[in-house]
């Protein structure tokens, strides 16, 4: 499906608005020359920009590509993860956010030396960096790869032209440029989500319509209570693993809060974690209605040759140009809310890795470094750590579906550090650092089984349409 010239404006608009942010706060306030400046926002950001940032971090390109293609082949059940969000959130609001935000740190890992040691606080910053590099490198490339199957854009053009944007705003302009640019993405990926419904809708006869097509072939789920971990999705897999899942992603990672600590108030901080509940149920919400419209969409129009050979992940993209295609500006709308979805995902990982690299592992040993001099070495690392991770982008190819490589990562490493905030003992604790991210990286590996669940049976037939 070729792009019109209305297509390529608007995502050009998202490449360019997104610069323009980083551009505004590298040139106004104190211009980005102090370190609680570049790295904090100067701790003064109210809670619902910072509460859409912590959405967008970690949650947006997953979201959008891969639970519908999760929905359309297993049912709604994957639903029932949004039962883990409060819990997940509550925690970090009453117990993480006061501690670290009362201690006045930078980073988080700070909070291991003072708890363990030195080590222990080099042992976590060094997962971290690994985990982020991956989060960063992996989704981009894949998905950049799904979009040329579909879109026949340039492959490298648009992985070079989403890491070169971003880098650029996040060195130039700060947290602060990080999180206003999260703000204006998330309302483009809600945006682009909406179009797709409401069209697809339209073009399946209503919603009414689409629940029926679901309930005939039973995609509707209901609570699954069954105990047996080898199920693809239960309740148990979904709420309780989901709730260690969150607090390794809003309760320790250094990218979640170095948000918390760019808040007014410790009271700011705790809103925006409560503010995130509402906004991630309505994004699970969202890719879940895309799958279940494109579910209904396929049986009213039957798949072509081609898209009978796509991955999932492709497929959700066939279905946005097949609904989307007598709209111009529709289709150039969800490809900005796809690339939205990586824009924050990236430019976080590049904020705080410059964060935990200076403050965990130069200044430490280097205590002496006038702070202009601390700010330029951080927008320096910020800078390398784009270079990095468009490297890393060409290993990507090992990695799975967007699902499963959204949810891999910070599953490996986040299960050791969030473990490091409960531990009692230093000795203890360097048993359990290893053991932890050694069995989660063996159970991670993209080596699927061969008991893994069939795709839930439907009426799909492939056929040629003129």
């Amino acid at each position: 499906m070729a792009f019109t010239v209305v297509d390529y404006v608007i995502f050009v608009l998202l490449l360019a608005v997104s610069s323009a942010i980083g551009l505004f706060h590298a040139l106004s306030g104190g211009r980005q020359r102090t370190v609680q400046e570049f790295l904090l926002a100067n701790r003064s950001m109210s809670f619902l920009p910072v509460a859409l940032s912590l959405l967008a971090t970690f949650q947006s390109a997953v979201a959008i590509l891969g639970v519908p293609a999760e929905i359309y082949r297993f049912g709604t059940q994957y639903w029932f993860l949004g039962c883990c969000y409060f819990l997940g959130l509550l925690i970090p609001a009453h117990i993480f956010i006061p501690v670290f935000y009362r201690l006045h740190l930078t980073s988080a890992y700070e909070y291991l030396e003072l708890r363990f040691n030195k080590a222990v606080r080099v042992c976590g910053t060094m997962t971290f960096i690994f985990q982020m590099v991956m989060v960063a490198a992996g989704p981009t490339f894949l998905m950049a790869g799904v979009l040329l199957a579909v879109t026949q854009l340039d492959l490298w053009g648009a992985v070079l032209a989403v890491g070169l944007v971003c880098t650029l705003y996040t060195a130039l302009g700060g947290l602060k440029a990080v999180i206003w640019t999260d703000v204006f993405q998330t309302l483009v990926m809600f945006a682009g989500q909406l179009a797709v419904i409401v069209v697809g809708c339209v073009k399946v006869g209503g919603m009414g319509r689409v629940w029926q097509l679901a309930t005939e072939q039973g995609k509707i789920s209901g609570l699954d209570l069954n105990p047996d971990p080898f199920e693809r999705h239960t309740f148990w897999t979904l709420a309780v693993g989901g709730v260690f899942m969150m607090l390794s992603l809003y309760g320790v990672n250094q990218a979640q809060v170095q948000r918390y600590l760019s808040s007014r108030t410790e009271r700011e901080a705790v809103l925006s974690c409560y503010a995130v509940f509402p906004c991630q149920q309505i994004v699970l919400c969202l890719s879940c209605l895309t799958g279940l419209v494109m579910f209904a969409y396929y049986q009213e129009h039957p798949l072509t040759a081609d898209q009978s050979k796509a991955t999932p992940d492709q497929l959700v993209l066939y279905f946005v140009m097949d609904v989307l295609k007598d709209l111009p500006g529709l289709p150039g709308l969800f490809v900005a809310c796809l690339f939205s979805g990586s824009l924050s995902t990236i430019s976080s990982a590049f904020n705080s890795l410059a964060t935990v690299t200076m403050e965990d592992l130069i200044h430490p040993h280097f205590p002496g470094i006038p702070e202009s001099r601390i700010t330029l070495f951080s927008k320096l690392l910020a800078l390398g750590y784009g270079l990095v991770c468009l490297g890393m982008a060409y290993l990507s190819s090992m990695l799975g579906p967007l699902l499963q490589v959204g949810h891999a990562h910070p599953a490996v490493s986040g299960a050791g550090r969030g473990g490091l905030v409960f531990w009692v003992l230093a000795k203890g604790l360097w048993a359990h650092i290893p053991e932890l991210i050694g069995f989660k990286a063996r159970r991670a590996q993209h080596h699927p089984p061969s008991n893994l669940p069939p795709d839930r049976p439907h009426n799909l037939p492939a056929c040629s349409r003129p």
